[in-house]
């Protein structure tokens, strides 16, 4: 039945090795059960049922992969994604978390429908290689700086930020805050050697060796607990036994009026320019990796996978989760030598299994998942090498496009800012010809434009 539905042979794998890949691949993405709970937390929403949201948007969108387009990628609740989320929208502009998931429920219903209509690939094409590689590396220096935030190891201060002082959180000890703002360097540099290593599933490596690190030192005293400044015990609750979290506090919780239409449109646009590129990206470079792109650089059947991130996003909103996307970290099982659904159809069932484990991932802290974050933001700055700074006209919207992202704190006007930039630039300079700058490029221009002029 595997190799009828799978196709094994014809792909040149077999059931051992396909396995043994989906089982690297959740390895190495099993840090987001970590990670998402922790960044949608922030915007309000409830830690356990974010938890089963990521545990069920992850399965469906790696199951609807394996059948869709029988291709060994997996899916899961997108780094960047997430804080544009939580950070941005709720955070930043102030909107309840139901108006977020709204937009993303949207989202993923127009990706639906530009799947279908492949006009997915058109926008992607449009849009000059070197902003997007920007939009990468802007995102990579946006997540690590919230891993730097979420571990205390920036705060607030006279400049604006600063590093980690114990006079700068108001309540902090040195055994509360103090020590989790330490282990949270030593995580990084801890993670920063597994992959040096190429050990297989770093990221959730080095969360899991900080956090033991964190119960080592509760159990001998140098780590305290203090709620009343949000530090709390390091060590699994299984008083409930091994329940599922219920989705209830998130479940079809989306509010479509919460939003000025036009705000909504500029939000839902944002996580769409976002997830085609996460997508698209991680699609082709992975594939480039297994040989799997045709003799004209396309990925055969790429409308399935496409398919399969859209609906998964659009189900995922429904159950309470930011924009679920393809990961990067599909490379690991590739690698491997997985070619096949199968790959993702094993990954897609270990993290169904993982619903069981819930009090472990809940309770990891912020100081063990920040690495990841920072870890995260290097395999996206790493990029910025591929950008073509010799040309101004090209450098500069790429480097206005980076900086926007950490310095305004939002993903979103680090995309405008790079857009509205590229076009303004090629027009004044008049290489706007030369370069054959997209129809789309324009109107996303003044759409941005008029974004500024009219909010």
């Amino acid at each position: 039945m595997l190799e009828k539905v799978f196709k094994l042979r014809e792909n040149h794998t077999t059931v051992k090795t396909e396995i043994l890949a989906g089982i690297t691949t959740f390895m190495t993405m099993a840090y987001i059960l970590a990670v998402n709970p922790n960044v949608l937390s922030a915007a309000g929403m409830d830690r356990g049922a974010v938890f089963t949201a990521t545990v069920l948007a992850s399965f469906l969108g790696t199951a609807c992969m394996a059948l869709f387009a029988n291709y060994p990628f997996a899916l899961a609740p997108g780094m960047g994604l997430n804080a544009y989320f939580a950070y941005t929208v709720v955070i930043g502009m102030g909107y309840p978390w139901q108006a977020a998931l709204a937009a993303v429920f949207v989202e993923g219903l127009i990706f639906i429908v530009l799947s279908v209509f492949n006009v997915r690939e058109a926008i992607f094409n449009s849009i000059p290689m070197n902003l997007k590689k920007a939009v990468s590396v802007g995102i990579g220096f946006f997540i690590a700086f919230i891993g730097l935030q979420n571990a205390k190891i920036v705060v607030g201060g006279a400049t604006l930020v600063q590093l980690f002082s114990l006079d700068a959180v108001e309540g902090a000890t040195m055994n509360d805050a103090g020590i989790c703002v330490l282990l949270a360097i030593i995580g990084v540099f801890i993670t920063a050697i597994l992959v040096l290593k190429e050990v297989k599933g770093n990221i959730l490596w080095g969360i899991l060796i900080t956090w033991l690190l964190g119960i080592i030192c509760q159990f001998t005293g140098l780590y305290v607990p203090n709620a009343e400044i949000g530090y709390y015990s390091l060590l699994p609750d299984f008083s409930a036994g091994l329940s599922i979290p219920s989705l209830a506090p998130i479940f079809m919780k989306l509010d479509f009026t919460a939003i000025p239409i036009a705000e909504f449109v500029v939000i839902i646009f944002a996580f769409l320019f976002v997830d085609i590129f996460d997508t698209l990206g991680t699609l082709i470079g992975v594939a480039s990796k297994a040989d799997m792109l045709d003799d004209e650089g396309r990925l055969p059947r790429i409308k399935g996978a496409l398919m399969a991130d859209a609906v998964a996003t659009t189900a995922g909103a429904v159950m309470g989760t930011s924009t679920t996307t393809t990961f990067v970290e599909s490379a690991s099982g590739v690698t491997e030598g997985g070619r096949t659904g199968l790959t993702s159809m094993t990954t897609a069932i270990l993290f169904l299994l993982s619903l069981l484990l819930s009090p472990v991932f809940l309770a990891i802290p912020s100081f063990a998942t920040a690495p990841a974050l920072i870890i995260v933001g290097f395999y996206m700055v790493n990029q910025v090498g591929l950008i073509d700074f010799t040309d101004y006209a090209e450098g500069i919207p790429a480097f206005i496009c980076i900086a926007a992202m950490p310095f305004f704190y939002s993903i979103s006007e680090g995309i405008s800012m790079g857009v509205i930039s590229y076009v303004v630039l090629n027009l004044v300079s008049g290489k706007a010809k030369e370069k054959k700058i997209s129809p789309v490029m324009y109107v996303l221009a003044v759409m941005f434009l008029l974004k500024y002029v009219l909010i």
